[in-house]
């Protein structure tokens, strides 16, 4: 038992002496199962990045569903708030900027019905298009307040 203590086990392809299997990744159910039927050891791991790994910041989006997987309840999807649905209304209907829905969709390369949802406040929130629409009207897309104008 005390020659245990003394001995040294070196892993790698420069130790020298026997031969040990390598690690290697299986792609697909044939293989993992001919690796069952052949004895080997079999280790599983999730990976939790795909794409980009350098971009570590999680999206606030992404916690959010995750959320929703583990729930058994159905989560309704974020609606945008009414005040500023209420405020993109009547900055359109200002004198000054009197767009139409349809000319407004246009300006920000969206479809007429997009902009409707979005007045009415049952749009599912999105921030690609509530800051392009909060351009073109010079308000803020966060409360809904005009911006002054920058000279």
């Amino acid at each position: 038992m005390s020659d245990d203590w003394d001995t040294v086990t070196k892993i790698g392809s420069k130790s020298g002496g026997g031969a040990a299997q390598r690690e290697t990744i299986v792609r697909g159910k044939a293989a993992l199962n001919a690796a069952q039927r052949s004895g080997a050891i079999i280790a599983t791991e999730k990976k939790f990045t795909a794409g980009n790994a350098s971009n570590k910041s999680a999206s606030s989006e992404g916690q959010r569903l995750t959320k929703v997987d583990r729930s058994d309840d159905i989560v309704a999807p974020q609606k945008l708030d009414t005040k500023i649905a209420e405020a993109i209304k009547n900055r359109r209907a200002q004198e000054g900027f009197k767009l139409t829905q349809a000319q407004l969709a246009q300006k920000v390369n969206a479809q007429a019905n997009d902009i409707k949802l979005l007045e009415s406040g049952t749009a599912i929130k999105n921030q690609a298009l509530l800051n392009k629409v909060a351009r073109v009207l010079k308000i803020s897309p966060k409360t809904g307040e005009p911006l002054a104008d920058r000279h």
